[in-house]
């Protein structure tokens, strides 16, 4: 009975730490969303080089397919990248595009001008305010790089290929922790279970499915949170 009260005291004791801490961080997350800009207040801007800089974001969908404001896009996977590097956004039309832009058949992005994507992502992959001071939209925001953040993004991508038919893909990725381990292009937990293949150094592949085709790759636990 005595170490029961003991273990009840130090379980209580901890809620009570952890109830603190919580309302400290919670405290600390409401004094940085006060000082956050968003992108209702028209300051936050296009980067430089980007097709539309000095432009101010907006919500809704820009040219390009984005919509910051709901953290999705929707449109050509040229159009991505293209405006990035101050290209307009490609519409359909090659010939009257190329005349106009020439350089642009040369970006590797081209040859999927036709593809469309459908991306979401969540606040740590690219958040829709400013919280960190610096002008533009926060990434991975409190943390120094994208590992340990909890960010997360899906890929779902369609197109007609050559025989006229229509292929999908669709990709979940998320990032991993500081104590996950790479193996051999695999990351996995400190318990050693597997949480995806390794894409783009701190990130991983959960779940891959192809039409034609089916499932490729499924996780052990495939999902976008399954790392809180």
């Amino acid at each position: 009975m005595t170490g029961m009260v003991i273990a009840l005291a130090v379980t209580f004791i901890s809620c009570e730490k952890n109830h603190i801490e919580e309302n400290e961080i919670s405290a600390d997350l409401k004094k940085a969303n006060k000082d956050c800009v968003s992108i209702q207040d028209g300051t936050l801007m296009y980067a430089d080089g980007h097709y539309l800089e000095n432009t101010p974001l907006k919500t809704g969908y820009d040219v390009f397919g984005y919509n910051y404001q709901a953290r999705m896009s929707n449109g050509s996977y040229a159009n991505i990248y293209l405006g990035r590097v101050g290209y307009p956004a490609y519409e359909g039309d090659d010939e009257a595009y190329l005349a106009a832009n020439p350089g642009a058949e040369n970006h590797w992005a081209w040859p999927y001008r036709n593809s469309n994507v459908i991306m979401k992502w969540n606040d740590a992959w690219i958040s829709n305010k400013d919280c960190d001071g610096d002008g533009a939209l926060d990434r991975h925001y409190g943390y120094n790089t994208y590992i340990g953040s909890g960010a997360w993004l899906t890929n779902h991508i369609s197109e007609v290929d050559e025989n006229g038919q229509m292929t999908n893909y669709f990709v979940k990725i998320i990032a991993v922790n500081a104590d996950d381990t790479l193996v051999d292009g695999v990351w996995f937990s400190p318990d050693g279970t597997e949480i995806g293949t390794e894409i783009w150094g701190q990130f991983a592949v959960v779940q891959e499915i192809s039409t034609p085709g089916g499932l490729t790759y499924k996780a052990p636990n495939p999902g976008l949170g399954n790392l809180n």
